[in-house]
């Protein structure tokens, strides 16, 4: 059983330690171990975490097994293409993987921008990750490529989309 809530502020530490337990097993065999660090305290620090949630820049969506977090999703409306929604960040702990967690937060943010009003949904994979086959099972195409330079480091990217039903 499991059920998704909307993060707070007090919730930070818990996206922060779900972040540092799946970017390594995910990121260690196609990322160097100096730039998964250099991601992890840039996208995960405190204080920006803090700022993305009070402004609303993202909202973040934790899903729970009982009263553990194992899972987290952020999103918003996308700046650059009206209606659409962009799915900015989407983890689960490995050892919950294979319980359709992901497919149930992408359905969830899916009919949230869907409700709003948008037509599609954006996020960006690395080129090299495995869940690559896992967002085209849930019915996203790779639009286009973007390489993305981050301080030192570069992301080679897919922007990939999904059509959304109203």
């Amino acid at each position: 059983m499991y059920t998704i809530t909307t993060a707070t502020i007090q919730d930070v530490e818990t996206i922060r330690q779900l972040a540092e337990a799946t970017w390594w097993p995910t990121y260690s065999p196609i990322l160097e171990e100096e730039q998964i660090r250099f991601m992890l305290d840039l996208i995960y620090n405190a204080e920006g975490l803090e700022r993305q949630i009070t402004n609303s820049e993202q909202i973040f969506l934790l899903l729970k097994e009982g009263d553990k977090a194992v899972a987290f999703a952020g999103y918003s409306p996308y700046d650059g293409e009206a209606a659409t929604y962009k799915l900015h960040k989407l983890y689960c702990l490995p050892e919950t993987q294979g319980k359709g967690y992901g497919r149930v937060l992408i359905d969830t943010v899916s009919r949230i921008a869907a409700d709003a009003g948008a037509s599609k949904l954006l996020l960006n994979v690395n080129r090299y990750n495995k869940s690559l086959s896992f967002y085209q099972k849930m019915g996203f195409g790779i639009a286009r490529e973007e390489d993305i330079a981050i301080g030192p480091y570069w992301m080679n990217d897919y922007i990939m989309q999904k059509p959304l039903i109203p």
